[in-house]
């Protein structure tokens, strides 16, 4: 199991996050971010509408726009190019593309949006 990090408690790690499901209402390009990315804004149901830079690109804009998304709504926002990103989408790996580039990770149904990850 090469790889692996430490085993953690929930409290200290999933616990200590705000994981919630949002969807897409916007996708532009973000021409100040440092590496191709899009702005988004994310619609996070009672927890309101959140703005997330990231590196989506891989995906056509129109792609993205509507999808279910999960986001981090409790990390410290950060300024990306000119834009302060409020949210961290997740994503993983987009396959054979350069490091950083992103899949957004999605619900298999749709599902009611602010709903928490757990």
């Amino acid at each position: 199991m090469a790889d692996l990090k430490p085993t953690v408690t929930f409290e200290d790690t999933l616990g200590r996050l705000d994981i919630r499901l949002g969807r897409v209402l916007e996708v532009v390009p973000e021409p100040s971010a440092p590496k191709a990315s899009y702005r988004l804004t994310v619609d996070f149901g009672k927890y309101g509408r959140r703005t997330s830079v990231g590196r989506f690109t891989r995906h056509a804009a129109e792609a993205l726009q509507g999808k279910q998304v999960l986001g981090v709504l409790n990390f410290e926002p950060r300024p990306i190019g000119e834009v302060m990103s409020e949210v961290l989408i997740l994503g993983v790996q987009y396959p054979g593309a350069d490091s950083g580039e992103a899949t957004f990770l999605t619900p298999a149904v749709e599902a009611r949006l602010g709903s928490k990850v757990f």
